[in-house]
């Protein structure tokens, strides 16, 4: 019976995870004006340099490991924030994506397709890579030896950003 409860509270919350990646937060945008104001600033450089492995190994190396753990947690906390930014940005420009698509100029409505299809690529990769980001705060030793598969999931998110800031 146990069971059968956790396989149905596993099957909404899966539900409600699709749900929040396809439509997202935020509220309807209509046009580039709605922007001003609802987009959170990311810090692409400092980002990189906070998921950067080098950095992390150059403070494993030179830090007694009790504070090597508290600066390491307060990175991933500071990593998550830029992650939930990026997620929150993706929803809106999949909002305002969705609003173009309907437009009856074929340019714009395959330019909104186009941005549709990144801003819920990204939103996945955030999502996907917050969980990553809350498992490495919850179990950091448990994760050691799969530092570089997140770091590269990460830094394959902030490519991914940098790619839809600049089309």
């Amino acid at each position: 019976m146990t069971l059968a409860f956790f396989i149905a509270f596993l099957a909404l919350a899966g539900l409600i995870l699709l749900l929040l990646v396809t439509r997202g937060y935020s509220n309807s945008v209509s046009g580039l004006e709605d922007l001003a104001g609802r987009t959170r600033p990311i810090d692409i450089e400092a980002f990189r340099n906070i998921i950067d492995p080098a950095e992390e190994e150059f403070l494993r190396a030179n830090l007694p490991a009790h504070e090597f753990r508290s600066v390491q947690r307060q990175r991933l906390l500071a990593a998550s924030e830029y992650v939930r930014n990026a997620a929150h940005n993706a929803a809106i420009l999949l909002r305002l994506g969705q609003a173009g698509l309907h437009n009856p100029d074929p340019i714009v409505a395959a330019a909104s397709r186009q941005l549709v299809d990144n801003a819920l690529r990204l939103r996945i990769y955030a999502i996907l890579s917050l969980a990553k980001l809350y498992v490495r705060i919850a179990l950091p030793e448990a994760l050691c030896s799969r530092i570089g598969t997140e770091q590269k999931t990460l830094a394959k998110l902030s490519r991914f950003k940098t790619m839809i800031l600049i089309t």
